[in-house]
């Protein structure tokens, strides 16, 4: 491969950066898609593999233009633009004349869940090779029209000439060109040489109404008649509803129905305060027995090591042994840590001569309708929802309950029905990232290279979203009516992509290596998919271990990773990040400030990111800052550059907010963290100055990014801390409190 293109580099002040606090997942686990969780079953079809009708994407209008139906949403990763420019590129249309409509199960093709990074190697993947299939059909229409050989025609801005003039527009064309048809992804797209909007820095569609306090997001709809709805959660999990005084909460102004079922409860009225306030009346009435108590969380990791697991060896090699000269153990751990959503998840359901309509900010619209339907036990044609930007999350947080909710009040008080959560709702009720222990041991040999690795990682399930396989029904409500549902048992995606065992297997050069992972099937607290699902945990304790392991060898952290990196666009994208950091082999710290690297290969699949951070320890107060950070990424193939760099610099400054701050909070009774004073997350002032450079592969397929930095994030603010100060952090947050205890 000819030597690669930095493409942009950027610098990004204090509090510049998108606090993208809130991500997660692959296409959906059902219906025989497990296999695309794994990265292989698409092959080179994309999301095509399982919606082969030309139809089902894209649509020539009579005016000329296109409309796309994409079943990737938009999450605030700027996708929908990329999507667009992907289509339009393809057709020979200005981005002004290409129509997106995504997430919608009565309108677009079924992609199951826009997460995992997945949406452009996927959803664009499809589009890119129906837009040139779509756009052949019309040209060979066009040569029969005009009499002219297909290569002789050119096409600008949806009109086909011929070379004396005459000339066809695809909405003449169109009528005549039939798209109900199964694609044949034989026709070739363009070549990047060839691209004018691909690859370009198009100004994303979604943001002028977010900086403009436009309707934005599904918190903001307002349809006529709408009411408004709040849901009355228990104490804690699986407690029973005794007894509550209706009567009262619907003595009070603009209440329009209490709405109970079994243990749910909730309540709806005209007014959003009205409906607020009546939601503290069930509060204050309401009695409820039993429910599941929590684990100690001061013996939380060995509470949870206790507990039943599936054990399977996902990665293991054997080389000729070699004499080991030193060895290496340590364990790493990260607590259950909250999407903390900005915006309350919510949802507005409408009930309508039999017909059921939701507005939700779902990350999978099909997989959530297939569990409401069994929820609300209707005909699956009754039920359609329709994806709306929601304020905040990248993985699987309250917007999939907060849609049942909200069909539920929506059928008891016969009105269309907003309900938006409360923030201890949120808090206490998402289902959290879960909590992870993973435990190295390495062997070094007399030239300091690494001969044995042996890996073990204990987790939860990271996949505990809608209709997953095996589900009863994974959705809050369902399962605390008076018939209620069971939520569905633990999974774990298969390898290579992984869940809570994601970015166990290192991309290092290891002769000997054994990864085992431990899928712990008792939930002790609920948890589903949270940004990166388990990368972010194992990329923290792989490459803080490199570090530990380099210092053993007594070599530089930089070239102890090269020597063991085979891989020649890891090895560019560590040396980039250096570069730019102007690391200094041999650097010391000086005991306040320090800086440390990290790379991954997210998934082993997607981008490869590597990060140099820099940090500066108060050792009086034992806060951690980190005033700046470097990152270089190769993610393929770029569609849109500040898209891009947008992704790398939010997942960077997410994944800072969980390193020094985020854990849940929890007793034996229940949920602490309830508000942002028990769930304290990264402020303005703490974001550190970016420096991004992207390496621009044109020749090759687009690579995920949207969670290809926080594992190495994570690892480069670790490994700066024990280059400043000697000592080594490994539970995570590294909050003050835990800073000063290690450094005594």
């Amino acid at each position: 491969m000819t030597m690669t293109a930095v493409l942009t580099r950027r610098q990004f002040g204090q509090g510049a950066g998108t606090l993208a606090l809130a991500f997660s997942l692959s296409p959906r686990l059902a219906s025989g898609q497990a296999a695309i969780l794994s990265g292989q079953a698409a092959g080179q079809l994309g999301s095509l593999t399982n919606n082969r009708m030309l139809e089902a994407w894209l649509r020539i209008n009579a005016d000329g233009s296109a409309t796309i139906f994409a079943g990737k949403v938009e999450l605030g990763q700027g996708i929908l633009t990329a999507l667009q420019q992907i289509a339009a590129e393809e057709l020979d249309l200005p981005l002004a004349r290409v129509e997106m409509v995504s997430g919608d199960t009565a309108r677009t093709p079924d992609e199951g869940w826009t997460a995992g990074s997945q949406s452009i190697e996927y959803g664009g993947t499809a589009i890119r090779l129906v837009c040139a299939e779509a756009r052949a059909l019309l040209l060979d229409h066009a040569a029969t029209r005009l009499n002219v050989l297909v290569d002789k025609l050119s096409v600008t801005n949806g009109v086909v000439s011929a070379p004396d003039g005459r000339n066809a527009s695809y909405g003449e064309l169109a009528a005549a060109v039939d798209l109900h048809r199964e694609a044949t992804a034989k026709v070739a797209p363009k070549p990047s040489g060839q691209h004018t909007i691909v690859g370009r820095p198009i100004p994303r569609k979604d943001i002028p109404p977010k900086v403009t306090g436009g309707a934005a997001y599904v918190q903001d709809i307002r349809l006529p008649g709408m009411v408004h709805g709040r849901v009355v959660r228990p104490p804690r999990y699986g407690a029973y509803l005794e007894s509550v005084d209706e009567k009262s909460a619907r003595a009070l102004p603009g209440v329009i129905a209490v709405v109970r079922d079994g243990s749910f409860l909730g309540v709806v009225a005209e007014r959003e305060e009205q409906a607020i306030n009546g939601r503290s009346a069930l509060i204050a009435s309401a009695k409820w027995s039993g429910g599941t108590e929590m684990p100690d969380p001061a013996g939380l990791f060995d509470y949870l090591m206790a507990l039943p697991t599936q054990t399977s060896v996902i990665s293991e090699k054997r080389a000729t042994e070699s004499a080991s000269t030193k060895s290496v153990e340590a364990t790493y751990t990260r607590p259950y840590q909250a999407h903390a959503s900005i915006g309350p998840s919510c949802a507005v359901a409408e009930l309508k001569d039999g017909q059921f309509t939701v507005w939700t900010h779902s990350q999978g619209v099909f997989p959530l309708k297939r569990d409401l339907v069994k929820a609300l036990r209707m005909d699956a044609s009754a039920v359609r929802c329709i994806h709306v930007e929601g304020s905040g999350c990248y993985g699987h947080n309250g917007a999939d309950d907060v849609a049942l909710d909200a069909a539920l009040l929506a059928r008891a008080s016969g009105r269309t029905v907003r309900l938006q959560w409360m923030r201890d709702d949120e808090f206490a009720w998402e289902p959290y990232g879960s909590a992870m222990i993973s435990r190295a041991n390495a062997s070094l040999g007399a030239d300091g290279r690494i001969v044995d690795w042996n890996y073990d990682v204990w987790s939860n399930s990271h996949v505990m979203r809608p209709n997953a396989p095996g589900t009863d029904n994974n959705l809050l409500a369902s399962w605390y009516l008076s018939e209620p549902s069971k939520q569905g048992p633990p999974i774990n995606i298969p390898q290579p992509a992984g869940g809570g065992d994601r970015n166990a297997v290192p991309l290092y050069d290891l002769p000997n290596q054994r990864i085992v992972n431990h899928l712990i099937t008792a939930m002790p607290i609920r948890v589903s998919a949270l940004r990166a699902l388990g990368a972010y945990t194992n990329v923290f304790a792989i490459e803080s271990f490199m570090d530990e392991l380099a210092a053993t060898a007594g070599q530089d952290p930089v070239a102890f990773r090269l020597a063991h990196m085979k891989d020649a666009r890891a090895r560019t994208v560590i040396e980039a990040a250096a570069k730019m950091a102007d690391w200094k082999a041999g650097e010391k710290g000086d005991g306040v400030r320090g800086r440390g690297i990290g790379f991954a290969k997210y998934k082993n699949l997607a981008a490869y990111v590597a990060v140099v951070a820099e940090v500066e320890v108060n050792r009086g107060s034992g806060a951690i800052r980190v005033p700046r950070a470097f990152a270089a990424t190769d993610a393929g193939q770029i569609i849109n550059p500040d898209g891009l760099v947008n992704q790398i610099e939010g997942g960077m400054i997410q994944s800072t907010s969980w390193t020094l701050h985020e854990a849940v909070r929890f007793d034996r009774n229940g949920i602490i963290s309830r508000d942002w004073a028990t769930y304290p997350i990264l402020t303005m002032p703490e974001v550190p100055k970016i420096d991004i450079e992207v390496i621009n592969r044109p020749n090759e397929k687009p690579l995920g990014s949207g969670e290809g930095s926080q594992g190495p994030m994570v690892a480069a603010i670790a490994n700066a801390f024990a280059h400043a100060t000697g000592k080594r952090l490994r539970d995570l947050p590294f909050s003050p409190e835990r800073v000063r205890t290690t450094l005594g």
